[in-house]
């Protein structure tokens, strides 16, 4: 018998009849044929989960099977694109629809009338394995589009090099199950991760050119990052940053249950936004996922497994891919209405007991990667979560903290001061920085890594002494705590802040992020040794030289490296002058 609906309650639908339905199982649901996915099965019930507005939906309408579970279709025109959760593409909905997604389109989500210019990479009795590339074609001007096999067989027949669609046969591969005819695209589950050969350390810097992650708090490319800061702290702000400045081959970013003029900000700035490592626009190397809060809710739910999906993809062909989910705070939200019309029994402020497993199986789809073809890459997961109230100790931030190894908590005070990234240095913490400690020795010759403990210790011993200033003054303090004061707020002024509107400073290569550090280090170094000479503070005190240092991630342009000679001569030449009870 034919399933169908029994009972409707929002986007979960009872069906009768469901038992030859399989679980996880892509289904369409009444005369729109409205796109769902089977949850469960008892006897001879079924739950579905439609992901599509279910307004119009009755009672008695047909569930028609697919016979595959919900997946993505991979292949040329995803570069430059922007899909909703389940992957329609919203630029040409909206051509055709205006505004507004109406229900019932179906899946036509890669332009099947795009002419591709494909080279064939295999000939005629060549033994093809799945994850093997068969063909290529520029996706964009710096992306190189390798389509790969999802078979294991051997070459039978191939097509000349030239233009083709999508669904055009190019190669025919004789497998032990009949003949295969592979065309441009594969699909792919999205709740099932991309095999892989084998797991490689990480130890290969996510290069942001951003002070306080390159040295302070380090991304390893195929790491895991958490970024939880309450309304206004500059979240997204910090994911556009990322997007444009790291030096990721691809970027993936999903707006998951955002607003819709955040999202709408992304599309007017993204197209314009140039990068730094290429040159070219930042969208040649850019997969757009937007499902804002006014979309349907399941659709949000399965977007950033549509995401990680597309990540693994292009991981697969030997690319570092950045993933940017902002939020999952919303995405944790969607998963608690899903549950609610479940009928699940709730666990802590009403998510499901499960929330802790999903954040960790999808952030455990992170990682660098020796592939099934043998060529090397990486996905790189950073999740913005959206705590009510700022507050961190809520399910969804301790469940992402105990999932990723980076986690960059925003401040929300620093916001208001206007600190720019809000990033709380005592808060935040990095687990990539022993991985770290050969890679920056190789690229600087310098132990960075020691260099960046040593300020760390002037911050956290500056956040002590804040307390005993604001209860008896500074001018209680040792000449040393009143110097350490100034040095902290010289890191915090001069290396911690950086603005993301200067030309010079919203970007900084890392032998320039190395060099500020240590013209920090050496004022603190030779104030430090004035004062054991016995020279006061109130003399060695120098508003101008402060005011240098504070002023060289503007005054020193970036290829300008050479100037940092003159300004530790500077410092140097300063404190020699000093003389003991004396300027």
């Amino acid at each position: 018998m034919t399933p169908r609906i029994k009972s409707i309650n929002g986007p979960v639908i009872v069906a009768k009849d469901a038992s030859k339905l399989k679980v996880r199982e892509m289904v369409n649901v009444g005369s729109l044929k409205l796109i769902g996915e089977v949850v469960s099965i008892d006897g001879n019930m079924g739950v579905i989960q439609v992901y599509e507005d279910s307004s119009g939906l009755k009672v008695g309408d047909e569930i028609v099977p697919t016979h595959r579970p919900l997946s993505v279709r991979l292949g040329p025109g995803m570069i430059g694109n922007m899909f909703d959760g389940i992957q329609r593409p919203l630029d040409r909905i909206a051509a055709k629809n205006g505004a507004f997604i109406p229900s019932g389109l179906g899946l036509s989500n890669l332009d099947e009338e795009k002419l591709w210019d494909i080279k064939i990479k295999v000939k005629i009795g060549d033994l093809i394995k799945i994850g093997d590339i068969y063909a290529t074609c520029k996706e964009s001007p710096i992306i190189e589009h390798r389509i790969m096999s999802n078979v294991n067989g051997e070459v039978i027949e191939i097509s000349d090099d030239g233009f083709y669609k999508l669904e055009d046969t190019i190669v025919k591969v004789k497998t032990n199950d009949g003949i295969e005819e592979l065309k441009l695209y594969q699909y792919w589950p999205v709740r099932v991760q991309r095999p892989v050969k084998e797991s490689k350390a990480l130890n290969k810097l996510l290069v942001t050119g951003q002070r306080v992650l390159d040295i302070f708090f380090p991304v390893a490319k195929g790491g895991t990052v958490a970024i939880p800061g309450g309304f206004g702290t500059g979240k997204t702000m910090l994911q556009h940053q990322l997007a444009q400045y790291s030096d990721a081959d691809i970027i993936i970013y999903i707006g998951c249950g955002e607003r819709g003029n955040e999202m709408t900000q992304v599309l007017e700035d993204f197209p314009d936004l140039i990068d730094p490592n290429t040159g070219r626009g930042l969208m040649e190397r850019t997969i757009l996922i937007a499902n804002t809060s006014n979309m349907p809710v399941a659709a949000r739910e399965a977007s950033i497994y549509t995401g990680i999906t597309m990540a693994e993809y292009f991981r697969d062909m030997g690319y570092d891919v950045a993933l940017m989910a902002d939020s999952t705070s919303r995405w944790a939200e969607a998963l608690r209405e899903i549950s609610a019309r479940l009928e699940e029994i709730p666990a802590e402020e009403g998510y499901p007991a499960y929330l802790g497993s999903r954040l960790s199986q999808f952030y455990e789809r992170a990682g660098d990667f020796i592939n099934l073809n043998g060529s090397e890459g990486s996905v790189t997961l950073i999740g913005a979560v959206s705590p009510t109230g700022g507050d961190f100790s809520e399910p969804v931030t301790e469940n992402t903290k105990r999932s990723v190894n980076v986690f960059l908590g925003l401040d929300k005070n620093l916001a208001y001061s206007r600190h720019y990234p809000a990033i709380n240095w005592l808060t935040s913490y990095s687990n990539y920085l022993d991985q770290m400690g050969d890679y920056y020795e190789n690229l600087t010759g310098e132990d960075i890594i020691g260099l960046r403990n040593r300020m760390m210790t002037i911050l956290t011993e500056e956040d002590k002494l804040q307390s005993i200033v604001m209860l008896v003054g500074k001018d209680a303090l040792s000449d040393k705590q009143k110097n350490l004061l100034d040095v902290a707020s010289i890191i915090k002024i001069a290396y911690l802040q950086q603005n993301a509107f200067n030309d010079i400073d919203k970007y900084v290569p890392l032998e320039k992020q190395v060099l500020m550090l240590k013209a920090i280090e050496a004022y603190y170094n030779y104030s430090l040794e004035a004062i054991d000479r016995g020279i006061s503070y109130k003399d060695i005190y120098n508003k101008d030289l402060i005011s240098e240092l504070n002023g060289m991630k503007y005054n020193i342009k970036n290829d300008e490296t050479d100037k940092f000679i003159e300004l530790n001569n500077n410092i140097r030449s300063y404190f020699q002058s000093l003389k003991e009870g004396e300027l």
